[in-house]
């Protein structure tokens, strides 16, 4: 059995790409906002800023900063409430990314306020 990323469970292993300099931590290349997902996140970002620039800057920077572990951590958001997704809680923040990993990327689909209904 070779080196597996995410945890064990009875689910099927997501495809990523394995550093095995990092005694197996997973790799994964790159992080895609997809556009439905930026629009929703420069939003957010913009309705807050309006009322306190430095909170917006402090919750994008959060964002990222947790998105981008998502490159080590595949698995680290709880399992989606559609099928074939996961869904980042952002510490810190009201809001929650929605992604999935498709081969060696991390696709984040949607951020959500936590006060959302969804899927609606």
């Amino acid at each position: 059995m070779g080196i597996q990323c995410g945890r064990q469970s009875h689910q099927r292993p997501t495809a990523v790409s394995v550093d095995q300099k990092s005694s197996g931590v997973c790799s994964l290349k790159t992080i895609a906002w997809l556009p439905v997902a930026s629009t929703q996140r420069f939003a957010q970002l913009d309705y807050i800023a309006q009322d306190n620039p430095l909170a917006a800057m402090s919750q994008d920077e959060e964002m990222e900063h947790q998105v981008d572990m998502l490159m080590q951590h595949p698995q680290m958001g709880r399992p989606g409430r559609l099928r074939g997704t996961r869904e980042l809680v952002i510490s810190r923040t009201p809001f929650i990314v929605v992604y999935r990993v498709k081969g060696t990327r991390v696709e984040v689909l949607r951020l959500l306020h936590s006060s959302q209904q969804w899927p609606v």
